[in-house]
């Protein structure tokens, strides 16, 4: 009697029968039952201390405080985030790596650069936004300026002299819409991460930056960089007394970032709804929340479908914006 008949009478070969095939039809639903029951890794392609760094942070121990699973984060700065991006990218598609990444990766890079070693779409699967906020402009407290406009004169008579540093798609762009919108030349200096453009900042190796304000705005409190104005069309709570550079003079000055997760392609259906729905969960949480109240970041979650959307939308609003600021992809 072979197999298949023992299996057709007898009830217990029976039941083995059909959950063995429920495992080959299903690996998915098998994997997520039990999911997460080891350490989860956050990848993110900038240094430690930057915005992007310290969200990951926060939502990783929002994750272990709700599942009892720790989190690490792995770090992975450097070559204008391709590192991180390209490590996350091919990583175990099981759910035990996350991408914790912002546009610079996914949105703005492709525009950019002419060649990408990793595709922002088709080696990610979307799991949820996390959150989106606005810039700061500061400068050298040395740099003999008091306001954006004085900033705009100085630059215009010094063409090519004046330096902004940037460390992310974001700050770049940034600096270089502010070149275009003021009809300055202002030298840029790009950097591993905006932590370390900061740290040069400080140390007046370079003279401006638009930058997240969590990289920025505890230096701004304790005098040792000075504020300009911020990127969003509203003044920020965090510092209110700082005008919009719409504002100080640059109108219609607008620029805004966002951070996101993602899993490698391939990870299964089920794991990735639950991977998303801890994220939101984390996002959304007491333990999450001074993040985003210290950094002014707005809580934005997401499905991923919606996720897989918006990042296209922000694909074509970067590309717009790049094209726009004059800037040619680099090779």
């Amino acid at each position: 009697m072979n197999s298949l008949m023992i299996a057709r009478t007898h009830p217990v070969m029976l039941a083995l029968s059909v959950a063995y095939s429920m495992c080959a039809l299903a690996p998915g639903l098998v994997q997520a039952q039990g999911f997460p029951d080891k350490p989860i890794t956050f990848v993110v392609p900038f240094a430690a201390g930057s915005g992007t760094d310290q969200l990951a942070r926060a939502i990783g121990q929002a994750v272990t405080n709700d599942t009892k699973v720790s989190v690490v984060v792995d770090n992975k700065p450097g070559a204008n985030s391709f590192i991180g991006a390209q490590a996350a990218a091919k990583a175990k598609p099981d759910g035990y790596t996350v991408f914790i990444t912002t546009n610079t990766t996914q949105a703005a890079n492709e525009h950019l650069f002419k060649k990408l070693p990793y595709d922002p779409v088709k080696d990610f699967t979307p799991l949820t936004a996390l959150g989106r906020g606005g810039l700061i402009m500061v400068v050298n407290p040395a740099l003999p300026v008091k306001n954006v406009s004085e900033f705009i004169a100085l630059a215009k008579s010094k063409p090519g002299k004046l330096t902004f540093g940037s460390g992310s798609s974001s700050s770049r762009v940034a600096g270089e819409l502010l070149k275009q919108m003021t009809g300055t030349y202002i030298l840029n200096i790009p950097y591993k991460s905006n932590p370390f453009a900061v740290t040069d900042l400080l140390g007046g190796q370079i003279d401006m930056m638009i930058v997240d304000m969590l990289t920025s705005l505890p230096q701004v409190k304790a005098g040792k960089l000075k504020a300009l104005g911020v990127s969003t069309l509203q003044r920020s709570p965090l510092a209110p007394e700082v005008p919009t550079l719409a504002e100080a003079g640059v109108k219609g000055y607008e620029m805004t970032f966002w951070f996101a997760a993602y899993a490698p392609a391939g990870t299964p259906v089920d794991v990735t709804t639950k991977l998303s729905d801890m994220l939101v969960k984390a996002a959304r949480s007491s333990s999450a929340a001074p993040f985003y109240q210290a950094t002014g970041t707005e809580i934005f979650t997401s499905n991923p479908e919606e996720l897989r959307k918006f990042q296209a939308a922000e694909t074509l609003k970067w590309g717009r914006i790049i094209k726009d600021a004059g800037i040619e992809p680099e090779g």
